[in-house]
């Protein structure tokens, strides 16, 4: 399983724009490692995004797709700032602590 995430928007939209997404390839990750990575892949695909309260509110919040590819499957989960749910959010993190410096 691959997982990358990419970064959208926000104040910084100009520097992010240059950025790599950031990724992690399973198999180089330990047993216990990959594991994590596949359930939080699962409930981040099974909780939806939340209502956003008040449309426009955060005009300079920054959005987010996580790809993820598992042989013949490939899906994309994209949320924001306003609109996140915390298992989006506990992926995108621990992508962020675990995909290796570019």
């Amino acid at each position: 399983m691959k997982v990358t995430l990419a970064t959208h928007g926000g104040l910084a939209a100009t520097i992010n724009r240059r950025l790599r997404p950031k990724g992690v390839d399973g198999e180089s990750l330990s047993r216990e490692e990959a594991q994590e990575l596949a359930r939080l892949v699962a409930a981040a695909e099974a909780t939806p995004a939340r209502e956003e309260d008040r449309a426009g509110y955060a005009r300079d919040a920054m959005s987010y797709t996580i790809t993820v590819e598992d042989g013949d499957r490939s899906i994309k989960l994209t949320q924001s700032d306003t609109t996140m749910s915390r298992s989006f959010n506990d992926l995108r993190r621990w992508l962020e602590d675990h995909s290796p410096e570019t």
